[in-house]
């Protein structure tokens, strides 16, 4: 049975938000489907979750678990849930960048870790992936700094910068880097044909596509693509059969289960362009354009373990990533134009006799707490 409340924490993370719960408010793993489903308001046939917390959109429906950690190298232990809108299915296959930022500032606050003044860093497990994070920012008066100049693209205002490290990403999902051994693949695609794509795994997997390969310009804004069902229906189809080549799936029935990984996006030269917000993006202050589609929808801005796999690819020649930069990137910050803005995301990258390794790749974004409280899960009349 759920309860009546429970009591929680709503969190905006870079350009995500969040419930956040510690671990020993919720009841077993095994009733958190449930409760989650009931909080954000999950199934809604209407896509916008009215009855619950969630937004209607995959950056607005996620939950967060956490508690002090059982690892060594570890201070806090995170669970990350992605909750569907239309489904009744919480999916934990993978982890949300966005929200790792305000997973630091989340175990400060409440106490979960012992801090001095000034700049701290929270190691941070995740579960999800079984991989290290990084979260470094500033305490002040026992508290994470909120206030700052630090501006991201697709969120209104400032605040303190909070620099992300994910340690060692490679094979986050599927165990290896590249998980089919290859820089480039080919997938068959209905009425297109064969298409050259990226199939890269780091903090989250993903396939990578270049825009003009399926007919796109590569600027396209998100409600543009929610016009054009065939293309979504050509990108879903790539990201089903990338996860079977990836080994995350076994079939297509089996992978189109899995609504978060692999991620699918496309790539497209440096242009000039605006944001959804119509401010001006300039191709000399970027390195490449890039979109992606989270749970079968157009990405308002660019999931975050998206960009980390970009960067990444940006460094590997050879892929498709690297094949649209106007110059090799050599080891620098890669510079990303997507619908929100301008994203940089800087990536460790080498090549050893071994194969490719990505040590470290690490961002900044800005995190703020909303509201505390109790949240009060939907109950259907059949349950009241």
């Amino acid at each position: 049975m759920l309860p009546e409340k429970i009591p929680a924490i709503f969190m905006r993370g870079g350009t995500s938000k969040a419930l956040m719960f510690h671990r020993r408010d919720l009841p077993e793993p095994s009733e958190w489907d449930e409760l989650f489903l009931a909080l954000m308001g999950t199934p809604d046939p209407y896509m916008r979750q009215l009855n619950g917390m969630g937004g209607g959109v995959s950056s607005l429906s996620k939950v967060a678990i956490l508690e002090k950690s059982k690892h060594a190298d570890a201070d806090i232990d995170y669970t990350f849930g992605q909750v569907m809108i239309n489904e009744k299915k919480v999916d934990y296959s993978g982890n949300c960048g966005n929200i790792s930022s305000a997973v630091g500032p989340f175990a400060v606050a409440e106490g979960l870790v012992q801090v001095t003044e000034g700049e701290n860093t929270v190691r941070i497990f995740n579960t999800n992936t079984k991989k290290i994070i990084h979260s470094t920012f500033e305490v002040r008066n026992g508290k994470p700094v909120v206030q700052g100049s630090l501006e991201i693209p697709g969120v209104a205002g400032t605040g303190a910068p909070i620099r992300l490290d994910f340690l060692n990403p490679g094979g986050a999902t599927t165990g290896q880097l590249l998980p089919t051994g290859n820089i480039t693949d080919l997938i068959e695609v209905s009425n297109i044909g064969s298409v050259r794509v990226t199939m890269i795994d780091a903090a989250n997997a993903c396939v990578f596509v270049q825009a003009k390969e399926i007919g796109l310009q590569g600027d396209e804004f998100p409600n543009e693509l929610n016009q054009r069902p065939e293309i979504l229906q050509i990108l879903e189809e790539i990201r089903l059969k990338a996860s079977v080549k990836m080994g995350i799936s076994k079939n297509l029935t089996e992978a189109a289960q899995i609504k978060t990984v692999p991620y699918v996006g496309f790539v497209s030269p440096a242009k000039n362009g605006v944001t959804i917000s119509n401010m001006p993006i300039d191709a000399t202050r970027i390195d490449l354009t890039a979109r992606a589609i989270s749970n079968g929808q157009p990405h308002l801005a660019l999931p975050l373990t998206v960009s980390l796999c970009l960067g990444v690819a940006a460094n590997m020649t050879g892929s498709v990533v690297a094949e649209v930069l106007q110059s090799p990137s050599q080891g620098q910050a890669v510079r990303i134009g997507m619908p929100s803005g301008i994203l940089t995301v800087g990536a460790q990258v080498s090549k050893s006799p071994t194969g490719w390794e990505a040590p470290k790749g690490s961002f900044y974004r800005t995190a703020r707490r909303l509201f505390e409280g109790c949240v009060y899960p939907h109950i259907g009349l059949e349950n009241e």
